[in-house]
């Protein structure tokens, strides 16, 4: 086009155009920071100094360029200034989480019980870290958190989550205690001291012993109940008498004590917890005590958001439950295999934990909930937010317990505020709200106007400014008017007659800041929707922080 090439010529050959550009240029780069600043909200100080150091070089050459400029109408300098001014209110109005005093003291305990925070007198004390600094870093390392040494947001609302009460020592995929304490014998018992009034006899007799189950399956440990006498594992609900008291309701829900004489191998259950048989509203008291009999045969906690000894509660179906690859790594790593049942890992063993940053790797589906980008593969998610861009790794199921395991396209409909998932081994469709299921699902893929043959779909959307769902099936794609409830006519359609330069299948779509991202293998395809126009392609981490820009950053193409 005749108007892109003129301004092409003047921000290239003419003197005036060649100083606009160098002062853009900057402010790109000081808008870049302060981005940066912005979205992650913590320990921001690096970040403005550099802004403020850029923009007292643009005030420089504002100001010399104020004696130099031929513009007339107005001094340039004061064109710059004004920009000058409108970038340091944005610095200054940058948002800060508050944290109150009783967050504070709150923290410190949490530290001290968990974290084995001390009143430490040490180097780092002298090189001006404090001991509770120190320890949120470590805090925050092990849970995968920004790792600023500051109390913020995210990392008050981990602290905030039910968990077990053994302190988090080792920051490692799966760990033993310190010198590796271990039964010394195979065959162990266990007595059933009290119950608890929240489930029957049955249900609870049924949980603590598929619960140990769950570790005699890959090891040659064999569990025998007993009704009196000490056990080599004593199970108790409430008060217990071992200096280590409980904290009420959602904090701490048990405890145990690793291999050793006495008290070692006991397993306590807050009484105050309400635990359940099956009911995703309680704790399923088998996840909690298969957790803790882990300790009780010498495993501490892992950082392996996927495995049964991270130390946060997390809900898994109890029916469909096997034991994840970090802890069958660390169990054996005391005990060994089992010697009866030597195919069982590789017939039950669950997907491994996936890593972000696999270069290899390709989505299942990627959506937006509320502000927060999500990315799914296998059972497993990543989710980030404006305020804060660092990746946080969980299972589907932490937050929508009834979710599939595994998606193979989701998608947010602002509108409605609902979320939906699609999973093509069922070819059928889940929908949230908030958190729960919308009742009357999930329904099947044919509810949505898709053609029969239609088993599976390998993205989807929601486009805002049409206020339609697009739906990506092989190298076609639908549009699902979602306000009536009906399949728009004409399609579906080819890829290429909407996208150019989509050559393969889509597997993952989303629609963020007025683009839509379509996923295709390891690359990104970002598009006008409004005009249909490739803007760029990126590679599939760009979104996921692994790299920096010019390396997730494959071509520009404006056009």
């Amino acid at each position: 086009m005749c108007h892109d090439r003129c301004y092409g010529l003047f921000f290239r050959s003419s003197p005036v155009g060649q100083a606009i550009r160098a002062r853009l240029l900057l402010l790109s780069s000081i808008n870049e920071i302060l981005l940066e600043a912005v979205t992650h909200n913590s320990c921001c100080s690096t970040c403005y100094s550099l802004a403020a150091l850029l923009l007292s070089l643009l005030y420089i050459t504002a100001d010399s360029s104020a004696h130099t400029s031929d513009i007339q109408g107005g001094s340039m300098g004061s064109f710059w200034l004004c920009i000058l001014l409108s970038l340091a209110a944005e610095v200054y109005c940058v948002p800060v989480s508050e944290v109150t005093e009783q967050d504070e003291s709150f923290a410190e305990s949490y530290l001290k019980k968990f974290f084995n925070l001390t009143e430490d007198n040490g180097p780092s004390v002298r090189r001006g870290i404090s001991p509770v600094s120190k320890k949120l870093g470590e805090m925050q390392r092990f849970f995968g958190l920004t790792i600023t040494g500051m109390l913020d947001a995210d990392t008050l609302a981990m602290m905030k989550k039910p968990r077990c009460g053994v302190p988090d020592v080792d920051i490692a995929g799966f760990s033993t205690f310190g010198k590796m304490p271990k039964w010394q014998k195979a065959s162990l018992t266990y007595r059933i001291e009290n119950y608890t009034p929240d489930m029957s006899v049955s249900e609870v007799d049924d949980s603590i012993k598929k619960a140990l189950e769950v570790w005699a399956k890959v090891t040659p440990l064999r569990f025998t109940r007993i009704s009196s006498g000490t056990a080599d594992i004593m199970i108790s609900f409430g008060q217990h008498g071992d200096y280590y008291p409980f904290d009420g309701p959602g904090k701490t829900l048990a405890h145990a004590f690793a291999p050793a004489p006495g008290i070692g191998g006991d397993a306590h259950f807050d009484e105050d917890e309400n635990f359940t048989f099956r009911s995703s509203r309680g704790y399923i008291l088998f996840l909690v005590a298969a957790h803790e009999f882990g300790h009780s045969l010498g495993l501490s906690h892992s950082d392996d958001p996927g495995a049964l000894m991270y130390p946060v509660y997390r809900y898994k179906n109890p029916d469909t439950f096997v034991l994840p690859p970090d802890d069958i790594k660390g169990i054996q790593s005391l005990y060994g295999l089992n010697p009866n049942k030597n195919s069982f890992v590789a017939e039950t063993q669950p997907p491994t934990s996936p890593d972000a940053c696999d270069s290899t790797m390709v989505l299942d589906a990627v959506t937006t909930l509320r502000g927060q980008m999500l990315f799914f593969k296998d059972s497993f998610l990543w989710h980030n937010s404006p305020q804060n861009r660092t990746l946080q790794k969980s299972l589907i199921t932490d937050f929508w317990p009834k979710a599939p395991v595994g998606v193979d396209a989701a998608y947010e409909n602002q509108q409605s505020d609902r979320i939906f998932f699609f999973k093509g081994m069922c070819q059928k469709v889940w929908a949230f709200s908030d958190y729960d299921l919308v009742p009357g699902y999930p329904k099947r893929l044919s509810s949505f106007g898709l053609p029969r043959g239609v088993r599976n779909l390998d993205a989807a959307l929601y486009d805002a400014d049409s206020g339609k769902s697009l739906f990506f099936v092989g190298n076609n794609y639908f549009s699902y008017d979602d306000a009536r409830e009906t399949m728009d006519r004409g399609f579906p359609k080819r890829l290429d007659q909407t996208f150019s330069g989509l050559t393969n299948k889509v597997n993952a779509a989303l629609q963020y800041r007025g683009f839509t991202y379509l996923f295709s293998g390891p690359h990104v395809f970002a598009y006008d929707l409004k005009t249909g126009r490739l803007n760029r392609v990126l590679r599939s981490s760009y979104f996921l922080n692994c790299t920096n820009f010019q390396d997730s950053l494959l071509s520009n193409v404006f056009v």
